[in-house]
């Protein structure tokens, strides 16, 4: 037996192994994914972006920005960090790709 064969077969898992490492997964990977959820869109969360927002917004206007400028500003901050789909998609999660240079 080649010795790339025989290194093949020392990663090949049984039909029972690879059934019981999917029903880890397919237990594991629903929770994991509902904490995530659960981390960015619960009540405590909602109150954290707000008091961020706003901590960001009087930050700006202590230290002399325009009422205008700041809420302007705070506006655009807000919708960055609202933002998860547009920060899903720059991340490129689960994607495989190659930027090619102009």
């Amino acid at each position: 037996m080649s010795e790339r064969r025989r290194r093949h077969n020392d990663f090949v898992e049984s039909p029972e192994d690879i059934a019981a490492i999917l029903d880890t997964v397919s237990d594991k990977i629903p929770k994991m994914i509902r904490g995530i959820i659960d981390s960015f869109f619960s009540p405590e969360a909602a109150q954290n972006m707000a008091k961020s927002i706003a901590e960001f917004r009087k930050t700006l206007i202590d230290n002399g920005i325009p009422e205008e400028e700041a809420m302007a500003m705070t506006r655009e901050y807000m919708a960055t960090v609202t933002n998860w789909k547009g920060m899903m998609k720059d991340a490129r999660i689960g994607a495989h790709y190659h930027e090619t240079e102009d």
